[in-house]
């Protein structure tokens, strides 16, 4: 099972989710909102081969949170992984865009001058001026656009870009995401729960459950359940070759 997209260190217990994980046997990436949070987060998941933490600082955070580019400067040596970053396009969140683009240039600029990391992307309204920034920076590192919900004509724009995408089970209730889903390439696909936040029935997503999105996978690009999971070690595998080939 992979979940490349899951906030560990918000749910109530992480001690307990990560155990369970464990006993699992779940590769996952664990992203932090803000660089604050990375050390701490990080230590939940010491020795554990396949759980990565992230650095991340999230757009919605951009305006708090963006004089903690500097320790995000002194942390970016410490991780391959980059995450939660982005651009968020939101009602909420165009009063302070500037602000997030700051950080966003800053945070690409950085992992150029570091030889590139994968980054796990929050493009939400956003996909066009993501991609813009993403090409002002093409050393930056593997971009994957996480709950990708842009146009149509985005989603081929950041395929011609390279990007992969990390879909997870709510996505597939959309029949437009599921349309889009058909159009990614298979070759550069992960799962992901984006969990606690993304919920079902009421009750948040934990990173298992990044497995139901399998089904829904197999069935759009006519695949039994058990090639769906082989193709997807292979992309994670390949993923991890990549950057230690750069």
């Amino acid at each position: 099972m992979i979940d490349f997209h899951a906030h560990l260190d918000l749910y109530p217990d992480p001690s307990s989710v990560i155990q369970r994980c464990t006993e699992l046997g779940i590769y996952v990436l664990s992203v932090t909102t803000t660089p604050t949070a990375w050390e701490r987060t990080s230590a939940l998941a010491s020795g554990l081969p396949r759980i990565r933490t992230a650095l991340g600082l999230h757009p919605q955070l951009a305006q708090q949170r963006k004089h903690e580019l500097a320790l995000f400067r002194e942390l970016i040596g410490k991780t391959q992984y980059i995450g939660e970053v982005g651009l968020d396009g939101g009602p909420d969140c165009k009063p302070f865009w500037n602000d997030q683009l700051d950080v966003f240039h800053e945070v690409l600029e950085h992992c150029s001058r570091s030889g590139g990391k994968i980054l796990t992307i929050h493009s939400r309204r956003a996909a066009s001026e993501v991609l813009k920034c993403l090409r002002a920076y093409p050393s930056a590192g593997i971009p994957i656009l996480h709950w990708f919900t842009g146009s149509h004509k985005e989603l081929r724009d950041a395929i011609d870009f390279g990007c992969w995408f990390s879909i997870g089970p709510a996505m597939l209730s959309s029949a437009k995401s599921r349309e889009q889903i058909a159009m990614m390439p298979h070759d550069r696909v992960l799962t992901e729960s984006d969990g606690p936040f993304t919920q079902h029935e009421g009750h948040p997503l934990y990173p298992w459950d990044a497995n139901r999105a399998l089904d829904g996978l197999a069935t759009i690009w006519s695949k039994s359940t058990s090639e769906m999971k082989i193709e997807l070690h292979q992309n994670l595998k390949r993923l991890g070759t990549s950057v230690l080939e750069k």
